[in-house]
This record gives structure tokens, C-alpha cells and sequence, in this order.
């Protein structure tokens, strides 16, 4: 099961102390607010998180798979995320059903991978 805009503002709502209007007034400035810095083409990195950053991709040549005809494919910007390596060791972790607990306590003593390269 997804977890939903409405269940980040109930978690907020119980484990903040929030109002349930705070919270999703709260969640809403915050996705806002990366939906602005992410158009502006400019890059988000979130510490023991991950980066959001906005590609350019240059038009190219593709091939319909059906006829096999050449096509182009026009130039775009696209999204991309980046896990941080403690992101990635805390849900290895807790897929390999590691208690939380463990998962939290390794997870403070990490770095946070903040370099600045783009795969």
C-alpha cells in the first residue's frame, strides 16, 4: 500500500501534536515549496535523504517498436532522485526485517551521501 498525502498529514497530526488543518497546511507549504525550487530547474538535496534534481535531455532519435519507423524524440527536462546511502542502508535494512529500532540507531552514525555527482 502507497502511502498518500493524507496519511504524511495524519502521521503529522498524531506524532507532532499538530491540528489536522496545521498539518496539512504544513505538509502543503513544504511539497509547494519543492515543486517552486524544482521548477526553477534548480537542485533539492535533503540530508540523510536523498536529491531531487532536474535534468535536461537533449532531443534524440528513437524508433517506434511497432513499425520500426525513425522518430524524434523532442528535448525535455526530467526529475530525478537520488537516495542518500543512509536512505538506502535504512530500507535494506528494514527489507532484510532488521527492527527499526536497529535501523534509527546505525542511521544517526552515518554520513549522508551529499556529493554533488549525477548519474
Amino acid at each position: 500500500m502507497a502511502m498518500t498525502k493524507a496519511d504524511i498529514v495524519e502521521a503529522l497530526y498524531e506524532k507532532a501534536g499538530f491540528s489536522k488543518k496545521d498539518a496539512a497546511d504544513l505538509v502543503e507549504m513544504v511539497f509547494d515549496q519543492i515543486k517552486q525550487t524544482l521548477a526553477n530547474g534548480q537542485k533539492i538535496k535533503i540530508s540523510g535523504f536523498g536529491n531531487f534534481v532536474v535534468r535536461e535531455k537533449r532531443s534524440r532519435v528513437g524508433r517506434n517498436p511497432q513499425t520500426g519507423q525513425s522518430i524524434e524524440i523532442s528535448a525535455r527536462r526530467v526529475l530525478t532522485f537520488r537516495p542518500s546511502q543512509v536512505l538506502r542502508a535504512d530500507v535494506n535494512a528494514a527489507l532484510e526485517g532488521k527492527p527499526l529500532s536497529e535501523v534509527q540507531s546505525r542511521s544517526s552514525e552515518g554520513d549522508d551521501d551529499d556529493d554533488d555527482s549525477e548519474s
